[in-house]
């Protein structure tokens, strides 16, 4: 039951075959480097950002593969997923959308009277917004390109805090992401 809606939920994000129809040589195939890519290729509408992903997962992860909840960075503590989309927002800076929402904020901050007339102050606020509504995007491609690592079966993803009783009591669900042995001797990372 749990399954099939899980499958039928995916199915609108990306057309993709369930795992019982996975070739039997793709579950026995020898992983490399070359393999991983074939993997992501075949599940993912993004497979280069997808593959950045899996690295900086790798890179973080401790010594038996698991990467979360929680990244320490510069004495803070960030949740991986927020921290995986702060580490791909190089990628958004470039891309045109990006102008659209510099426009967007830009109008949407004159509507409200939010914007300064400082010339100056009012470049840094709209950064501020553009830089928080980026992140924000980039949090849900983070999402969409974990879900095509674990149906590549590159990651395995579960998540921790979901009791009142846990220790994380109080918040919300936080994501660890688990990279496999094998998967991890083919990016290089286990020896």
């Amino acid at each position: 039951m749990f399954q099939t809606d899980m499958f039928s939920m995916l199915a609108d994000a990306a057309p993709l075959p369930r795992p019982e129809q996975v070739k039997c040589h793709e579950r026995h195939e020898r992983l490399d480097a070359p393999a991983v890519i074939a993997r992501i290729a075949r599940v993912s509408k993004r497979p280069r950002y997808t593959l950045l992903l899996l690295n900086l997962i790798a890179r973080v992860a401790d010594a038996k593969g698991s990467a979360g909840p929680y990244v320490w960075e510069d004495g803070r503590r960030i949740g991986i997923r927020d921290w995986l989309a702060d580490a791909m927002l190089p990628l958004a800076q470039r891309d045109h959308r990006r102008l659209a929402v510099v426009e967007k904020v830009r109008a949407d901050l004159a509507r409200c009277g939010a914007l300064p007339a400082d010339p100056v102050r009012a470049e840094r606020v709209i950064e501020e917004e553009v830089r928080s509504r980026v992140l924000q995007s980039g949090r849900c491609s983070v999402s969409r390109s974990v879900s095509d690592l674990v149906r590549a079966g590159l990651v395995r993803r579960w998540y921790q805090g979901y009791r009142v009783d846990h220790h994380n009591r109080g918040a919300q669900r936080e994501a660890v992401y688990t990279i496999p042995v094998e998967v991890r001797r083919a990016l290089g990372q286990a020896g």
